[in-house]
């Protein structure tokens, strides 16, 4: 898909974090996921600015490598990296067209990533590509959206996102809208939901195992600012869906 939208958005991108589905869904569940990343290598794939590139870093990761399709992104992010050095790496990539890198890393992870893919061969080069890139036995951190997502439940808004298909469907599943609710100006972004068996397929025609579904959680410091009630809608119908699995 257009990496232009993504050229567009800049350091923009960074405000996603702050909204509560992130805040309190996203980034601590990713987060739980992958664990104790200490002394391990991380290649974040999709890293945008470098929000959870800089994370792992500061989480103790040895060596972490941020790579991303847009040159606005990587550039937001050699930014970052300048202001507040911690020895991220970061280069513009293709996962699809990913090089041959230097090493291999014990972690990779995949923030709505896999899903850009055009087409199921697509997806099956960014798995194979990923795959490659990781010592046997390492581990891959997939979030995206959740396969199963009903768009006739009740808007997302108030978790600061709006979620609406657009009608059009690709080879992997159906093409939404995503919008950030960001002041003062909304930020819009198009991608596909594959549908689960997709990315399933894809992985274990690649040669990853243990394939694992897990849903996203909503931390406690979450609940405290906003109360249990107000995550009832996030819970019911869950926009976000994580996986794991092992090379």
């Amino acid at each position: 898909m257009s990496v232009q939208q993504y050229d567009a958005i800049g350091e923009a991108f960074e405000g996603f974090k702050s909204l509560p589905l992130m805040r309190y869904g996203e980034v601590p569940s990713f987060l739980g996921l992958v664990g104790d990343v200490r002394g391990k290598s991380v290649l974040d794939l999709a890293c945008g600015t470098g929000f959870y590139s800089r994370e792992f870093k500061r989480r103790g990761a040895t060596d972490v490598l941020g790579v991303d399709i847009s040159v606005e992104m990587i550039a937001a992010a050699r930014g970052s990296e300048q202001r507040d050095p911690l020895g991220v790496n970061y280069e513009v990539g293709d996962v699809a067209e990913l090089r041959p890198l230097d090493r291999r890393f014990d972690i990779a992870v995949g923030v709505q990533c896999l899903n850009y893919a055009d087409d199921i061969a697509a997806m099956e080069r960014m798995c194979r590509n990923i795959h490659r890139s990781l010592v046997p036995g390492g581990e891959f951190f997939v979030l995206a959206q959740n396969p199963d997502y009903r768009f006739d439940c009740p808007s997302l808004d108030k978790y600061g996102f709006l979620c609406e298909p657009t009608g059009e469907d690709t080879e992997t599943g159906p093409r939404v809208r995503v919008t950030a609710l960001l002041d003062p100006q909304p930020i819009s972004i198009v991608t596909a939901a594959p549908r689960r068996e997709v990315y399933e397929q894809s992985l274990r025609a690649t040669g990853f195992s243990e394939v694992t579904w897990v849903p996203l959680q909503v931390s406690e410091a979450g609940v405290r600012e906003f109360g249990e009630d107000f995550w009832a809608d996030l819970f019911a119908t869950p926009p976000l869906e994580m996986l794991r699995c092992r090379a």
